[in-house]
């Protein structure tokens, strides 16, 4: 299934003439090595450059009769040609042309991939650097722990994506790889330098060994780097989705005009962008599983593997540039509210100064113990009583007794936590 809003570059580059047309460039390609070593007429060479062709159409039509797919596309293309059609697949085995035209597909899926990893990252910088100074509570198991700022969170996205630009790097120097070995890969009728000759052109690198494929395991490294980039969207979208939650509200997805959010309740503004590519990344997951499966092949090859590529490879490739220009644009878009952020910082009266307390106490002499216990105590009367937690601190004796009332107050400051934040965004980003 297409993503309604899939890039047409994506969509176009899996069409099946733009199959046909890599499939045919190997051929060709093939030919003129050929040609070069004198197994080939170059007047044959020639004429298949000249004539070689195909139609798509006609192509499905001979396959009805066929069954097989390279079988039909070389029946068309050869007709075309004429005599010296004969001349085309000499000594290749149909994997020969699918495995390396596969591999020109996904790299160049990967290179729009990159693409857009390139925007991401750049938004999340933006938006690191804009919030830099933007005070929020951080939270660990959903409860308020100490302070951070908004600017911090984006910041460790953008790294994660950075991490992930680089994976993708990796996955697609795997990928890049074609194999013009003939059936078991022993180069019994086709001589090696011909698939030297078809990779540099194609700018692949030749497998160092294959048997009728090129082995699955380069293909399973990169539908899982893919699905490593949907769960980083995932946790993002998920983190909004919490941000934006009513009794939060920190955060939410732009609501255009017009827009409506539920069809009972005309109030609703719902993080439905977020809910999407956390849906999506379970798909994408699903397409890793899948692409592990097919690294266990029987013996040389068997087929099993086909019918799952000729789904997985178009569908992740799009879904996967469908989810981060649709998480771009989310993150471009994200409604902000600082003053919000604040409020909620201060609504636990103070407890979150909690290990700022506990560290002086134990600086001036107090047994960790001693100041674990008597911290946690007034914490935990703050949560049940509601009264502010440093006014608590103030009336116990046991804390006063090493500490100064200035003393106390001057820890109850959020820029205590925040005075290496410079530190942490100049080694991000050399700034």
């Amino acid at each position: 299934m297409i993503p309604r809003y899939a890039r047409k570059e994506m969509t176009d580059l899996w069409s099946p003439e733009n199959r046909y047309r890599k499939w045919l460039e190997i051929e060709i390609l093939v030919c003129e090595a050929l040609a070069e070593r004198g197994e080939i007429p170059l007047a044959a060479l020639k004429n298949i450059q000249e004539k070689a062709d195909f139609d798509a159409e006609r192509i499905d039509e001979i396959e009805k009769t066929t069954k097989h797919d390279v079988i039909a596309f070389l029946t068309d293309v050869a007709a075309r040609v004429g005599e010296d059609g004969r001349f085309l697949h000499m000594g290749l085995t149909s994997s020969d042309i699918l495995d390396t035209s596969l591999a020109l597909l996904l790299r160049d899926a990967a290179d729009l991939l990159l693409d857009d990893l390139d925007r991401l990252i750049a938004v999340l910088k933006n938006k690191a650097l804009a919030y830099k100074h933007t005070l929020m509570v951080g939270r660990s198991h959903g409860i308020h722990a100490e302070p951070i700022t908004f600017g911090l969170k984006m910041a460790n996205w953008h790294q994660e994506m950075v991490r992930n630009k680089n994976r993708l790097r990796q996955a697609r120097e795997t990928i890049s790889t074609g194999k013009i070995s003939g059936a078991v890969g022993t180069f019994s009728f086709i001589h090696p330098s011909v698939e030297e000759y078809v990779c540099r052109k194609l700018g692949l690198k030749p497998a160092p060994v294959s048997s009728q494929i090129v082995q699955r395991d380069r293909h399973a490294e990169y539908f899982t780097t893919l699905a490593i980039i949907a769960s980083s969207l995932d946790k993002f979208s998920q983190e909004i989705r919490l941000l934006q939650r009513t009794e939060v509200r920190e955060a939410e997805e732009y609501f255009s005009p017009g827009q409506k959010g539920s069809s009972a309740m005309p109030h609703k503004r719902n993080p439905v962008l977020s809910e999407n590519i956390s849906g999506l990344s379970r798909l994408m997951r699903s397409y890793a599983l899948a692409s592990l499966e097919d690294v266990a092949l029987w013996h040389e090859r068997d087929i099993s593997h086909s019918s799952v590529e000729r789904v997985i490879g178009p569908d992740a490739t799009i879904l996967m540039d469908f989810m981060l220009q649709r998480f771009t644009g989310l993150v471009e878009r994200l409604v902000v509210y600082p003053e919000r952020m604040l409020a909620n910082l201060e609504m636990t009266r103070g407890v979150i100064f909690s290990q700022m307390v506990l560290l002086k106490l134990i600086e001036r002499g107090m047994s960790r113990e001693a100041a674990y216990a008597v911290v946690q105590r007034n914490a935990m009367q703050s949560w049940e009583s509601g009264r502010n937690f440093k006014d608590l601190l103030c009336d116990d004796g046991e804390v006063m007794s090493y500490l100064t009332e200035g003393e106390l107050g001057a820890l109850f400051q959020t820029d205590n936590f925040l005075k290496h934040l410079d530190f942490i965004f100049a080694r991000i980003f050399g700034e």
